[in-house]
């Protein structure tokens, strides 16, 4: 049996379940175990695919195609383990199973209830993403008292009981809330947390306590008495400039330590080098670059936290500060709007769906190329960059994605079962295409063309990326776009769609799209090759042209 770790969370949401989780992670990694990480939301759709953005946030694809919560993001970051669909459980698909096999007659007509059958559906999803590992972290979305989660924390409770002490710990994350007005922090919010805790019968073994100020000893002997939790399994997680110097935080206050004594883990001595080195190269740049996101949901950053991080681990692999200048796709459709790019050292534009913002997509591709900015475009910005050289370069003025204008009369860009291969002879529109059939999901591997910017960043002829879009680029159009300049550079194994494009450097410096998403595959300490090349190609426009650093804005 994997000894298992269930991480809750009281008083209020995002106080950093995830990233608290994943710093534990690292922490028994680095000691040698071999780790799982598992995510149960409460929500009941069946997954957040479907899930606006601006409510959601990201969604997180893994390599077999399961689009998941962002904090599978924060886990893959933080441990080695690559995860899959099984380590992202909702209500949704919980209830989903329930009922397919109640109709199947599993059940041999008996009453379906959610003691015993939902239960034993959700620890059956448990035991089947953790099987084989050393040890695995189970975090439950939401607070305690939500009653959506309550049919998940029944299911840890019965967990517990079921295989004791020693294989199943409890580590619960609350806020020590500063009053100002006091003068003091307040530890009444963690005790009435843990009471509701303890009134569904699971009392904590560990207590997370997030603070804006380090927790006194008298206040952790405090919350120790009229908690039941021992004082050294009350661990104070203070704020942080570095989300990255959480795993030395935790190692150094016995969080580690604590639970391989309690599991009987056989841990090895730690190791963090790597993780101090991240800190170190964040703590100590050489160099900063403003990079501009330009993209549809920058109200809302959490829908590209993975780029914003990718990005980051750029900079990080070349001790390089990156500072990222939001700006909203809408605002730069206009000749004046399109100016707030000026004096940034690299620009990216996002994935997105929809129409909205497009062209603001659209006319930063076209700043980018025209000034010999950096241009990095990722899924929507790939094909942002194609209508921009269609519209642009080719004069076909009004060149489109089907999915903006399904009567463009030049469609560069389509679903691809609205075109048959490379002749140019178009199909029948599909307008009742199923758009789910049509998405491409999951690791896909590619070929990258000899002597190009993209290989050159990949240093490889096969690589393998994350997708998440359904609409491709039409390839009636490539011997056209070639002859306007534009390499393509990354295509399928099978040659039948284009993965990569870029301009030549006689051209243009760094101008490289791609269809896929490889902020998925950044890690702090690895970095992605394409962003890492992004980021230097940045670092070098800044030096070829330093009157841009007096525009530039503050982080963010």
């Amino acid at each position: 049996m994997t000894p298992l770790i269930f991480v809750t969370g009281g008083v209020v949401s995002s106080l950093g379940k995830g990233i608290a989780a994943a710093s534990l992670a690292a922490i028994l990694e680095a000691r040698g175990l071999r780790v799982t990480m598992m995510k149960l939301d409460p929500y009941i759709n069946v997954d957040p695919g479907t899930m606006s953005p601006f409510q959601h946030g990201e969604v997180f694809v893994t390599d077999d195609g399961a689009e998941t919560d962002l904090d599978l993001g924060h886990y893959e970051r933080y441990v080695r383990t690559k995860l899959s669909r099984r380590n992202s459980i909702t209500t949704g698909r919980i209830y989903e199973t329930v009922i397919r096999k109640e109709r199947r007659g599993d059940y041999l007509g008996g009453t379906v209830q959610v003691i015993p059958h939902v239960t034993d559906e959700i620890k059956q999803a448990i035991f089947a993403a953790t099987e084989g590992f050393d040890v695995g972290l189970v975090e439950i979305g939401g607070t305690v008292g939500d009653i959506e989660s309550l049919p998940f924390l029944e299911a840890i409770r019965q967990i517990r009981t079921e295989r004791g002490a020693d294989k199943a710990l409890f580590m619960h994350l609350t806020l020590v809330p500063f009053i100002a007005a006091a003068g003091e922090l307040k530890t009444k919010p963690t005790q009435h947390s843990v009471k509701e805790l303890r009134s569904i019968g699971i009392q904590p073994d560990i207590l997370l306590c997030r603070s804006e100020q380090p927790l006194p000893d008298s206040d952790r002997r405090k919350i120790a008495l009229f908690t039941n939790v021992p004082e050294r399994a009350v661990i104070s997680a203070v704020d942080l400039d570095n989300i990255y110097m959480m795993p030395r935080r935790f190692h150094e206050a016995g969080l580690d330590a604590f639970i391989i004594e309690r599991l009987g883990l056989a841990a090895g001595p730690i190791d963090l080098r790597e993780w101090d080195e991240v800190v170190q190269a964040c703590a100590h740049p050489v160099d900063d670059v403003t990079i501009a996101v330009v993209g549809k949901y920058v109200d809302h950053q959490d829908a590209y936290k993975s780029v914003a991080e990718a990005l980051k681990h750029g900079g990080i692999r070349q001790r390089t500060r990156v500072q990222l200048r939001w700006l909203e796709a809408a605002d730069l459709e206009s000749e004046q709007g399109v100016q707030a790019l000026a004096g940034v050292d690299g620009i990216l534009v996002p994935g997105g769906f929809g129409d909205r913002g497009f062209d603001g997509k659209v006319a930063t591709s076209r700043y980018a190329r025209e000034h010999g900015i950096p241009y990095f475009g990722i899924c929507y910005g790939m094909q942002a960059a194609i209508v921009d050289v269609a519209r642009n370069v080719l004069g076909l003025s009004h060149a489109n994605s089907t999915e903006n204008d399904k009567a463009t009369p030049d469609p560069v860009i389509g679903l691809i079962t609205e075109f048959v291969g490379a002749d140019g002879q178009k199909q029948q529109r599909d307008e009742a295409s199923d758009l789910g059939g049509t998405m491409r999901l999951g690791l896909q591997h590619q070929k990258i063309l000899p002597g190009t910017l993209a290989h050159r960043m990949y240093d490889a002829d096969v690589v393998g990326e994350r997708h998440r879009h359904r609409y491709e680029f039409n390839n009636a159009y490539q011997a056209q776009l070639e002859q306007a300049g534009l390499v393509f550079s990354g295509r399928s194994m099978d040659d039948s769609l284009v993965e990569v494009i870029e301009l030549p450097q006689d051209q243009h410096p760094w101008f490289l799209a791609c269809q896929a998403h490889p902020e998925f595959l950044s890690t702090p300490r690895d970095g992605h090759p394409l962003f890492i090349g992004f980021i230097k190609a940045a670092r070098d426009y800044k030096a070829a042209h330093p009157h841009t650093a007096s525009a530039q804005e503050p982080a963010k």
